[in-house]
Order: C-alpha cells, then structure tokens, then sequence
C-alpha cells in the first residue's frame, strides 16, 4: 500500500473516532503536541490563502475558568488546553469564519490522531473573551477548542441522546446532480 493510500486511511481512521468530549484528565499536553495541531491549523486552506487567523493557546487555570463562563462551556475549567480561535475580519470579512472552521477542524482531527479529545464549544461572550486575553479589535472570536486526555465516561443521558440523535444516512444528507435526487 503506498503513502497517499495509509495517509488517506488515517484521516478516515481520525474522523470515525472523533467526538465531542466534555469531560477530562487532569494531565497536560506536552507543547510538541499542541504545536503538531497548530501546524495542523496552520496548514488549512483558506480564501485567497490569506489565513486569517490567530490562535490563543490558554493554559492557565484562573484563564480557563474565566473561559469557562458560558451556558454550555462550563467544563472549561477543567480542560487541561483551551485554544481560542479567532479571525481577522478585516483582512477577510467575508470567508475568516469558514476559514477559521477549516483550521479548527485539522486541529479536531490532528487532535484525535493524537489521541487526544477534543470539543468546539460557541457557547460565550466575545466581549469578555477579547477582554481577557487582550485580543485586538478586529480579530473575531470564532470558537474555543477544548483539547485534552478525555475521560472515557458516557452517562446514561449521552447513551439516549446518542440513540435519539443518530447520525444520518447518506441517502437522507445526498443528492446527486440535482436535490432529491438519489441516484
């Protein structure tokens, strides 16, 4: 089997397992593992490859508790990595939120090649982001990543939610030459 071919398997591989983890070890994130998925970012397409991005890596517990202040971001406190992902709205007003979600998503993946957990949390206030982390005006506060060493813990709410919320088959998500059409 060549190169390309394993590669190709590898990142199938990293989008089977990937999944929104909430819950994590307390242990760090050796640095030459966070700058593997920085790299990851830093190599993702954007528009007129302009990368308008910037990535905060937050480490610091009071920084992360502060982070984690949002309705659905609660479990920040306790993530050992917390990077926030903003975009430069100036230098790419219209394409640095999907630009930015590109480059999140290598992370996501790169992050689970490595074993690690991840989840994309939307859930706080930009304001108090930017204030925080003294980020400049014109970048825009797109998402925090929570990465870490996931606890394997599923409840038994996760377990109905997973039954209720299955994914979609391809027949319900695809359609071919035209909508509706599935052959």
């Amino acid at each position: 089997m060549g190169l390309d071919a394993r590669l190709g398997m590898d990142v199938f591989e990293a989008i089977q397992k990937r999944k929104s983890v909430r819950s994590y070890e307390p242990r760090a994130v050796p640095r030459e593992t966070l700058e593997k998925l920085l790299e990851a970012a830093r190599l993702s397409p954007s528009a007129k490859n302009l990368q308008p991005w910037h990535f905060v890596v937050v480490t610091d517990p009071q920084r992360r508790k502060a982070l984690s202040r949002g309705v659905f971001a609660r479990f920040l406190s306790k993530v050992p990595v917390v990077i926030v992902a903003c975009g430069d709205q100036k230098m790419s007003p219209d394409w640095y939120v999907v630009d930015v979600a590109l480059a999140g998503e290598n992370m996501v993946l790169a992050a689970t090649a490595e074993g690690l957990s991840t989840c994309w949390v939307g859930s706080f206030d930009e304001a108090k982001v930017k204030e925080q982390l003294k980020i400049p005006e014109h970048l825009r506060v797109v998402a925090l990543l929570a990465v870490g060493y996931g606890k394997e813990k599923i409840g038994v709410g996760r377990r109905i939610i997973n039954l209720v919320r299955r994914r979609k088959t391809l027949d319900e998500i695809v359609s071919w030459e035209e909508y509706g059409r599935n052959t």
